[in-house]
């Protein structure tokens, strides 16, 4: 019976409470979604299958006298490393199919796959001595593409992490490169787990926190995006909800069926509004237009100068709710409203990558500097521009000249992430 020294057995101990306090901490984390958590729970299996694998191959190694059993043992170590740095790159990029990392996933598995029959992988001799072959090193090629894999992806995502706090995904990178640089080079058949199975074990551990990290930021972001829509409503109904009882009061001595019909409209909006304020989510293009054309058709009875015409090209998209209706409002408020003939044209239109929003007036314009500085003249402006890069990666660019007019182009991706 092979049995383990006291230090093995602590440095045992030591990765198993690891691995339990990481599934307890991942399964009681609020702020990770579902799937998510499948997927860092069957990381935490693999990392504890590699372990199993470990010790496993150190018992029948220290017997000697089954080299077949070996074999197939090495195997399954070499096929669920880079598996782990997969699943990693899911929960990093979400939505990502990642096709090509599992294909070559694929290809080391049926590498390996070969050592139960061929020694191009690896062998184990008759003596019970590990005889790398000339494909022995693909495991490594592949962790390693992977791993860069994920660094990559980990960038992209948090680049606007300052340099300190991207110190622990390097850290974790580095701490592999090292592993594997000591199981290659130094002769470890006296430990009953590798070098890269420590490494892995504690580089999931502190991914995970890392992690956490980013998800309880991301989750403080969408709370403060939801407080700014709030705010955002508190600023623009008692603002609307006051000119248009005033303009339906004016409207019932001079012409209470035009008053009847302005009420009726009224309505409308303010159901049709509370009704998309209470989802938190997006909304169609065809509920916003909606919203926008009720609220424009009440503005111009009070401002019969003013005309919102329609090009309605793409309508198979979602956006941020009160988003055209806001630009449409500031564009009466602040730019046609004083002349003669007012005209505002709201267009949609779709490209390969993007659905493009266009709202153009020919009002007095404005120096789209003055949208950086924090005075409320423009602030429905920057309320819009925000809650679209935020709950749907879109953008907002703003064109305006004094006394030549504005537009506001409006980019959507085409490719729902």
């Amino acid at each position: 019976m092979v049995q383990l020294h006291r230090a093995e057995t602590m440095i045992l101990i030591v990765l198993l409470l690891q691995i339990i306090g990481l599934t307890f901490a991942v399964f009681v984390d609020p702020y990770i979604r579902k799937s998510d958590k499948r997927i860092m729970g069957i990381i935490i299996l693999l990392v504890f299958g590699l372990i199993v694998q470990n010790v496993m191959g150190y018992m029948v190694d220290q017997k000697g006298t089954m080299p077949y059993v070996r074999t197939w043992i090495g195997i399954i170590g070499y096929i669920i490393r880079p598996v782990i740095i997969v699943l990693f790159c899911y929960i990093v990029n979400r939505g990502r199919s990642n096709r090509i990392a599992w294909m070559m996933i694929g290809v080391n598995a049926l590498i390996y796959l070969t050592a139960s029959f061929s020694p191009v992988a690896f062998s184990i001799s008759e003596n019970n001595e590990f005889q790398r072959g000339p494909l022995g090193y693909s495991c490594h090629i592949v962790s390693g593409i992977l791993l860069a894999y994920l660094i990559f992806l980990t960038i992209r995502k948090y680049n606007r992490l300052k340099g300190a706090e991207m110190l622990i995904p390097l850290f974790n990178a580095l701490l592999i490169v090292v592993s594997v640089f000591l199981d290659t080079f130094v002769d470890y058949r006296e430990l009953s787990v590798t070098f890269l199975s420590v490494a892995v074990c504690n580089s999931c551990v502190f991914y995970y926190i890392w992690l956490h990290l980013q998800f309880v930021r991301e989750h403080e972001e969408a709370l403060k995006a939801e407080q700014r829509i709030q705010i955002m409503v508190s600023q623009i109904q008692p603002h609307f909800l006051f000119n248009t009882l005033s303009t339906i009061q004016a409207l019932c001595l001079i012409d209470p069926k035009r008053a009847f019909d302005t009420t009726e409209k009224f309505g409308s909006y303010l159901r049709k509004n509370i009704d998309s304020l209470s989802r938190p989510n997006l909304i169609t293009i065809a509920e916003e237009l909606e919203h926008t054309r009720i609220y424009s058709e009440i503005e111009m009875i009070r401002f019969p100068n003013i005309h919102v015409d329609y090009d309605i090209r793409d309508t198979d998209f979602d956006l941020p709710p009160l988003t055209i209706q806001p630009l449409v409002e500031n564009a009466i408020r602040h730019g046609v409203r004083i002349r003669d003939y007012g005209q505002i044209t709201v267009s949609t239109d779709r490209t390969e990558q993007y659905h493009t929003i266009r709202i153009q007036d020919n009002g007095v314009g404005f120096d789209v500097d003055s949208i950086k500085e924090a005075d409320t003249t423009h602030i429905g402006l920057r309320n819009v521009k925000e809650r679209l890069e935020t709950m749907c990666e879109g953008s907002m660019m703003i064109y305006s000249k004094i006394e030549q007019g504005t537009t506001i182009v409006i980019r959507i991706p085409a490719i729902k992430k």
